[in-house]
């Protein structure tokens, strides 16, 4: 068995400080790792999940730049030639667009596997990133440092619930997946049309969703009826049995069949992959 990493619960507190510059120089415990540096010997780093920049927040952001300096310093590692930026891209971007030739820089010795981790969890913890950014944010987190859903939802003070239901979201068609990242549809939305099992329909519910502007609960309702439709085929099912099953799938969001014996009888609830069983296990035991 693969040994457990630990330790992102620590957050960022104590890497990117919240103050202006002059008063983290003298309260700051990495006073004497705050320098200025040459923006053009700094890079990305290239396992930055956040990679859509909104034009005109990084236009605010330079203008304030423009007329206030950088406020709070950017985190950074020493690699190679030049320094990889761990945490503060944007504020990068902006100060580069701005015509800064420095940079207020925290420099921190870390390894690779840190460097990502800071880089992800700057950006979650900010609300930076889109739906199917944070998606995979959180899969790469879980799949590269062996965590549980449960762990990095305590590292990242979310709901376990929250980690399993956003990953699902990559189980969608990449159409839809383009229009969650474009702002198109939601994530909600996203959670309703993989109740859709057919391809088919779910393309076009997604289409329809844009086209006629429907909301998240508007759509429940139409994903609702194509169910009832479809189970409504079923020859001889019983409408308290389909009732009851069409409950059970609007709670667990997957499908659910409900089968009755003498003595009693069987729920049988399907999952698609390990994250999706740990997401309905959460709701179930909650």
């Amino acid at each position: 068995m693969v040994a457990k990493k630990r330790g992102l619960g620590r957050g960022l507190a104590a890497l990117i400080p919240d103050e202006p510059i002059a008063d983290s120089i003298e309260d700051s415990t990495e006073t004497s790792k705050i320098k200025n540096i040459e923006i053009s010997s700094i890079f990305p780093n290239e396992e930055q999940p956040r990679k859509e920049f909104d034009k005109k927040l990084l236009e605010e952001l330079r203008d304030s730049i423009k007329e206030h300096g950088v406020i709070q310093p950017i985190i950074v590692r020493k690699k190679g030639e030049g320094y990889e930026i761990v945490a503060g891209e944007r504020r990068w971007r902006a100060a580069k667009a701005a015509d800064l030739k420095e940079i207020p820089c925290i420099v921190k010795e870390i390894d690779d596997e840190e460097a990502v981790k800071l880089a992800l969890i700057e950006n979650l913890q900010r609300d930076d990133l889109n739906p199917i950014e944070e998606a995979f944010a959180f899969k790469k987190l879980i799949e590269d440092y062996k965590l549980t859903h449960e762990e990095l939802a305590q590292s990242l003070g979310k709901s376990r619930s929250y980690i399993s239901n956003s990953i699902r979201l990559l189980n969608l068609d990449e159409e839809i997946i383009e229009k969650i990242k474009e702002g198109e549809i939601s994530s909600g939305h996203g959670r309703a049309l993989l109740a859709i099992k057919d391809q088919d329909e779910r393309l076009e519910t997604a289409r329809r969703i844009v086209r006629d502007k429907l909301n998240v609960r508007e759509t429940e309702r139409i994903v609702k009826d194509k169910k009832k439709k479809g189970r409504g085929k079923e020859k001889g099912k019983d409408p308290y049995i389909i009732e009851v099953e069409e409950k059970l799938m609007r709670t667990l969001g997957t499908k659910v069949a409900l089968n009755l014996t003498k003595k009693g009888g069987t729920i049988q609830i399907e999952f698609y992959n390990d994250e999706d069983l740990e997401r309905i296990l959460d709701l179930i035991i909650e």
